[in-house]
């Protein structure tokens, strides 16, 4: 997803991780950095959904909690 190329930038400081994706079939489109919490036990949780979604991040929730 993330590929180096030649750049024009005098900084690491200018770089920004957030790209724009458009869904294929869908109208929808997505805007932030492409990083996603793991499906782990510890780490696919309902609080952390929570804690990255306010950075604009993914997490994919641990396949045994239920909607409820």
């Amino acid at each position: 997803m993330i590929r180096p190329k030649r750049s024009t930038l005098k900084s690491r400081s200018q770089v920004s991780l957030e790209r724009e994706y458009k869904f294929l079939h869908s109208t929808t489109t997505w805007s932030g950095v492409p990083i996603m919490g793991a499906n782990m036990d510890t780490v696919g949780t309902f609080e952390m959904a929570l804690a990255l979604a306010k950075e604009n991040l993914f997490t994919a929730i641990h396949k045994h909690y239920s909607l409820k």
